[in-house]
């Protein structure tokens, strides 16, 4: 039950054109869109704020109750993308100073003669080495030389450096040399962040240890600073009672500011993780609601089979969910391994910004480049004079210039700048206007279809299996294209798409998560697993404490165990049930190789098995808002929502006469078909020809496909 006790919930994603909110209030659930503000994300953030009435001077009701923000960012992406985080020095054990440099010799292109790779965070001259030595099961070789300090303070004092990390060896099995090397820093210089490899990442792979590390190193002043005015300003916005902040991380749980600035490696892919948690807490919503108004049957064995399609301004982001939310802690950000638990996501660069241009070999290339909020596309009116996929849209009929946005004049969309930008394409391709535009969708659809199949075929999944969940600004406009390629017959389309990123902050748990290097034979686990427990409580310790400064109440614990065949090279991550015992460990090496046979295609019953690390995630759960079902209503006729016909363009022959319905007027029961395009605040539904639509109970609406090809 609802009390004027509670706080106002707020959900804030920035993204690439636009800052989205979402707050939840008495029940009621709100949503706005900003233009994010590059420079400074604070800024649009607080203009945000303001235009929803929740930073005022009147001693309303709003103002006396306190508010409780779950902040998605993309501070620590930005810098990556652009290479401008902190100067950043490395500090590593004598003769390891090019680990960084070396990495494992990847070739991304297998035939290209010369391989270019993208240079390092840390400089050449900021690589400094130590005498030390740990042996592989951390008992000291070479004590720390803690004589070298002193020149190695003058040396990070001479370069200026902002931030540093150290990586000493088999530091995960010891971490006593790091420590020192850290105490013995800090005390001369008290004002520089250290990133600690025992810290951030204490797994054994020194490239990917020492990678992660200084991704870190690299964004956590940028973090912490950016963290610290936004709490500042907003305490200055409301002196009587700040709100309280938590940040989203990439692997789908929210934490503190303190946290999120101490480790903000664990933050750079927090706005796509969000749009997971919203996306499959809307799924298990739907699916679980009265599904009487749907003129098909859901599959109720494993009801959430989706595959989620987040379409922005600057890219697009896909990823699987077989019934559950899949994490990995393998990923990669600018080519450099980021190895720390994130939602598995794959990206590309396809957005509703993306430059649209002929190459040299006189064929139409989409992205990854964007137009991004300034200048954006053409159509914004801001500058941009380039052929964006938002501008394709635009001409093709498929987007309202009026009533963008509403029609609230945030942004004002010129139909005829996005016509003079895809008019010299087409003429550079010696093609129509709206030939023009076409290609421009189609050549994104194939980058983003490329992506969704390396989330589904590529890993032994059959997408005609899932539902499509489209969402992000741009992402309904392309989810029938997209479906009808990838053989699926159902598509998903919450209430509110374009900010369901900023939803999904609000649906997220409080988490903590820690890992611990094991190198292990399974089987001597299983028989012994006295060392797994102990590691398991060692790092329960851990993450307990970070949720404790949270001052949350409920907290469940998940074990995961990441495991291997003898020699190989990789791991797959299994369950790992709690309390630790050995058939606990003998069912995580069952599961490995069931894992193993769906990833691969094959399992070797008979081979040993090595446990590598295991994780463990505390959680604590979000407030997670719940939108109330609605009962139709027969006196309102579907048609009732049609606010006009328009000419819309599906092929290159002859455009279509197409019915536009305003989503807010329509009700659950209410289906109609295909060709329409379905108008809203956030975003706008192109539901195709050959496609029929339903609205349920929870004003989802559903897209099926009626004529198979």
């Amino acid at each position: 039950m609802w009390s004027m006790n509670d706080p106002v919930l707020v959900g804030i994603d920035v993204g690439g054109t636009f800052t989205d909110f979402v707050v939840w209030d008495a029940q009621q659930l709100r949503v706005h869109k900003a233009p994010t503000t590059p420079d400074d994300q604070s800024i649009a953030i607080v203009q945000g704020l303001r235009d929803l009435g929740l930073l005022t001077d009147k001693a309303d009701t709003v103002l006396r109750r306190s508010l409780a923000i779950v902040h998605g960012m993309t501070v620590a992406t930005n810098a990556l993308l652009e290479r401008r985080g902190a100067r950043t020095a490395l500090l590593t054990t004598a003769g390891f100073a090019d680990v960084l440099v070396i990495g494992r010799q990847n070739r991304p292109q297998l035939y290209r003669l010369q391989q270019a790779r993208a240079a390092a965070l840390v400089a050449d001259q900021h690589r400094l080495e130590i005498s030390e030595r740990l042996d592989q099961h951390g008992a000291v070789i070479t004590p720390l030389d803690e004589a070298a300090i002193p020149a190695l303070v003058e040396q990070l004092r001479a370069a200026a450096v902002e931030s540093l990390a150290i990586v000493l060896l088999f530091s995960y099995r010891n971490p006593l040399h790091e420590q020192r090397a850290a105490a013995l820093l800090r005390a001369a210089l008290p004002d520089l962040p250290i990133s600690l490899s025992c810290d951030i990442l204490p797994e054994y792979r020194e490239f990917e240890r020492t990678a992660t590390t200084v991704i870190n190193a690299y964004v956590q002043p940028l973090v912490a600073r950016y963290l610290a005015r936004l709490e500042r300003t907003l305490a200055l916005e409301m002196p009587a009672s700040a709100p309280s902040i938590r940040i989203m991380q990439s692997n789908g749980g929210v934490i503190g500011l303190q946290q999120a600035a101490t480790q903000a490696a664990r933050v750079v892919l927090s706005g796509p993780a969000g749009g997971v948690v919203g996306a499959f807490a809307v799924a298990t919503q739907a699916m679980s609601a009265d599904t009487s108004l749907l003129p098909f049957s859901l599959p109720k064995d494993n009801p959430v089979n989706l595959i989620t399609f987040d379409m922005g301004g600057t890219s697009t982001d896909v990823a699987l969910c077989p019934g559950r939310i899949p994490t990995t802690a393998e990923s990669t950000i600018t080519d450099l391994p980021l190895r720390l638990p994130v939602i598995d996501i794959h990206t590309v660069g396809a957005g509703g910004g993306s430059i649209a241009f002929v190459d040299a070999g006189g064929a139409l290339q989409v992205g990854p480049h964007s137009a991004g909020a300034l200048p954006g596309p053409a159509c914004y009116g801001r500058g941009g004079d380039l052929p964006t996929v938002t501008d394709a849209n635009l001409v093709l009929g498929r987007l309202d210039a009026a009533g963008f946005l509403g029609g609230k004049g945030q942004v004002t969309l010129d139909e005829a700048a996005a016509r003079r930008a895809l008019q010299r394409l087409g003429a550079a391709l010696q093609l129509s206007t709206e030939a023009a535009a076409l290609g421009v969708v189609r050549v994104a659809n194939a980058t983003m279809e490329r992506a969704l199949r390396r989330v589904s075929v590529e890993r032994g999944y059959d997408p005609r299996a899932f539902v499509l969940l489209p969402f992000g600004g741009a992402g309904p406009l392309h989810a029938c294209d997209l479906a009808e390629s990838l053989g699926v017959t159902r598509i998903l389309c919450p209430p509110n798409p374009g900010v369901l990123s900023a939803y999904g902050m609000l649906m997220a748990d409080v988490t903590s998560e820690a890992s611990q290097a094991l190198l292990a034979d399974a089987d001597a686990l299983a028989h012994a697993p006295a060392a797994l427990s102990a590691a398991i409580a060692a790092l329960d310790e851990k993450v307990t404490a970070v949720l404790q400064r949270e001052e949350v109440t409920e907290i469940v614990r998940a074990a995961e165990i990441d495991m291997r065949y003898q020699g190989q090279s990789y791991e797959l991550t299994v369950p790992l049930a709690l309390p630790v015992e050995g058939m606990a460990v003998a069912q995580a090496a069952a599961a490995f190789h069931a894992a193993h046979a769906q990833r691969y295609g094959y399992a070797m019953l008979e081979a040993r098995v090595e446990a590598v690390t295991v994780r463990l995630r505390a959680s604590s759960p979000g407030a997670k808002p719940t939108l109330p079902s609605q009962t139709p209503q027969p006196s309102v006729h579907v048609t009732d929502a049609i606010t006009c016909t328009k000419r819309v363009w599906f092929d290159a022959v002859r455009p279509t006469a197409t019915p536009c319905y305003q989503r807010t007027l329509l009700q659950p029961g209410h289906r109609f078909d295909g060709p329409a395009i379905i108008f809203q605040y956030d975003a706008t539904v192109v539901v195709a020809p050959g496609w029929s639509s339903v609205v349920d109970e929870m004003r989802n609406l559903w897209i099926w496909r009626t004529i198979v090809v």
